[in-house]
């Protein structure tokens, strides 16, 4: 992507124009940034996902005693009848069920992949939405189909309403309203307050438009989430570096774990005080496996690519053929559900690690900012690289263009 040439989705602004000038800064309402746009999903495919066992979906019903939340999966007769109003269907992570809506959600990719998360599809009958509300994290409101009338407003008072099953503002006080027709899309930074309901509207052909609007969400990891994390696994990267070296020695030779001990401890008469030793050991084992900055950033890779809970993937139904992959027959893609990263040093891929040099890494380094690989540039692949594209393949992380005629 050329993130110096204008676009269309950004109001004529080029992405690095757009990054400068408001993200995380403030909003901008683009109309029309996808002219002409239609749903990748009909009303009937949207609930039809929602029903899946493996995609994470939400229904969220206004009534006159208040606001009720079910989780799905939704059964056919499990949603309200259209003729219901302000109720609400969001379905998450579209884009890892849905090639259409994977391939919408590339445009958006002048944002780091370690910050961009999922699509997500908010279906709602007049008068529903979820009530105002902020989010901790950036957002692209694109509308789809329909109609949705939006008030945002810089809120200083975040206060929630108790006794809800949802994150509702008490004292919502907008200051600027929108209200957006198919193609239209505005961006919020975090914690701009923003209530988006559902109008009712007509299609071109005089029949009632379905609200359907797309959210494009990106995650911010929280300082002490992160932390956590990255202090379990190079935990664990400690302890397999113990085995490892344990292993290497045989039983005999064996090293012991790296254990407290305190020969010198003398009897106490206050047994539940912390011993200062014991405080000093812990913040010395914390300083030790912070000082290789190649495995802090290795866990930060594995941490930014792991999949979600929900995501699994299938072995592959056909076999690698490598002979057309080192004739430059077949290229490579990544799977919709596959996250790929790298470092200075590293190559990451759906939560695992590899070192990577050379002009190998050049070629995975272009896989994972391209999600693909031609054939001619598939050919150049050394033995290590092909042996992981392989090993990728057969467990469903990417798939094999089918192999040109010679």
């Amino acid at each position: 992507m050329d993130v110096n040439q204008p676009l269309a989705l950004l109001a004529g602004l080029s992405p690095a124009q757009f990054m400068r000038r408001h993200w995380q800064k403030k909003p901008l309402l683009v109309r029309q940034a996808l002219p002409g746009f239609q749903p990748v999903l009909s009303r009937a495919a949207l609930f039809k996902l929602a029903a899946g066992e493996q995609v994470e979906s939400r229904l969220i019903v206004q009534q006159a005693k208040g606001w009720r939340m079910k989780q799905g999966p939704f059964a056919s007769r499990g949603l309200p009848p259209l003729s219901q109003k302000a109720w609400t269907l969001l379905v998450q992570g579209v884009d890892l069920h849905d090639a259409g809506a994977h391939a919408l959600l590339q445009q958006f990719r002048f944002v780091p992949d370690a910050r961009l998360d999922d699509l997500m599809i908010s279906f709602a009958t007049a008068g529903g939405g979820v009530g105002p509300h902020f989010d901790s994290y950036d957002v692209f409101l694109l509308q789809a189909s329909g109609r949705r009338r939006w008030k945002i407003g810089r809120q200083k008072d975040l206060s929630l309403q108790e006794g809800v099953p949802l994150k509702i503002l008490q004292n919502f006080e907008p200051e600027q309203e929108f209200v957006l027709e198919a193609g239209d899309m505005l961006y919020l930074p975090p914690r701009y307050a923003h209530d988006g309901i559902a109008e009712a509207a007509v299609a071109g052909d005089g029949k009632a438009a379905d609200c359907m609007t797309y959210s494009i969400g990106f995650r911010a990891p929280g300082r002490g989430e992160l932390a956590a994390e990255l202090l379990q696994r190079l935990a664990e990267f400690g302890d397999d570096d113990d085995e490892e070296e344990g292993a290497s020695r045989g039983r005999r030779g064996a090293k012991a774990p790296d254990l407290y001990r305190d020969p010198g401890q003398e009897a106490t008469a206050t047994p539940a005080a912390l011993p200062a030793d014991l405080a000093i050991f812990a913040s010395q084992a914390v300083q030790d496996a912070l000082k290789d900055p190649l495995a802090l950033g290795c866990a930060l890779g594995e941490y930014m690519t792991e999949p979600k809970p929900s995501v699994w993937f299938d072995e592959a139904a056909q076999e690698w053929d490598e002979h057309a992959a080192r004739a430059g027959r077949a290229g490579v893609q990544l799977d919709a559900r596959t996250r790929m990263m790298y470092d200075a040093d590293h190559v990451f891929i759906n939560g695992e690690s590899y070192r990577a040099k050379g002009a190998d890494a050049t070629l995975m380094r272009r896989l994972a900012d391209s999600r693909s690989l031609a054939p001619q540039e598939l050919r150049k692949a050394g033995a290590s690289a092909m042996a992981l594209l392989a090993d990728w393949h057969d467990a469903g992380w990417l798939r094999q263009s089918a192999p040109a005629d010679s």
